[in-house]
């Protein structure tokens, strides 16, 4: 048996959307399981994010620390962001994301690893990208706001952020995510085998 993720979908009886926010919504589905019963299943709908592990010619990956509210913490992440446009191209939303918060654009882009984050109460999506052949962004920066207008920017080496996940001291996902799987890839068949930028993703279907 091929150890893959397939796509399947049980039966939904009935479906309610109980609150809209101003980007996510919670959604009531009533599923059919294989015995038979009904049950309701309650999550979070998501429009998908892409994140950036951005690594410099030093072997430096540039991070950023950001308050996150819902878990009182600053937090060391990874450039990242929403999906803003249904079926827009992730790369072009990585690029913006790596300019907005960082100021910086990369030449060498390619596909890192896809997850769910949460995916037994939330359906989001996440694209990390690997960014190199780092630069300065041409043009004036964007301007920041809210929880972004009090963000650091660091780079930091690979080996630094490995023992900090294993040791518990960063606990964003993307990031952990995209640090280890940069570690993984390095010791397998290395990065110029990772997919192309433009790989298809069945999570969230783009046009190239």
């Amino acid at each position: 048996m091929a150890i893959k993720d397939t796509a399947e979908e049980w039966e939904v009886r009935s479906t309610d959307t109980p609150f809209v926010g101003n980007k996510t919504s919670v959604r009531t589905d009533d599923v059919v399981m294989p015995g038979g019963s009904v049950v309701h299943r309650d999550y979070q709908v998501h429009p998908g994010s892409v994140a950036v592990l951005a690594l410099d010619d030093t072997g430096r990956v540039l991070v950023i620390r950001q308050y996150r509210h819902p878990v009182r913490q600053k937090l060391w992440e990874i450039p990242a962001g929403l999906l803003d446009v249904p079926g827009e191209n992730p790369l072009h939303a990585a690029q913006r994301e790596l300019y907005e918060e960082a100021h910086v654009k990369a030449e060498d882009w390619r596909v890192l690893t896809d997850v769910y984050t949460t995916p037994g109460g939330c359906d989001e999506a996440v694209r990390i990208f690997l960014a190199r052949d780092l630069s300065e962004a041409d043009g004036r920066r964007f301007e920041v706001e809210d929880e972004e207008a009090d963000m650091e920017l660091a780079r930091v080496p690979v080996e630094e952020l490995v023992r900090g996940v294993l040791a518990g001291d960063l606990h964003n996902n993307c990031l952990v995510v995209g640090v280890l799987s940069l570690v993984a890839a390095l010791n397998g068949d290395g990065l110029d085998a990772l997919r192309p930028a433009e790989a298809p993703w069945p999570a969230r279907p783009f046009e190239p």
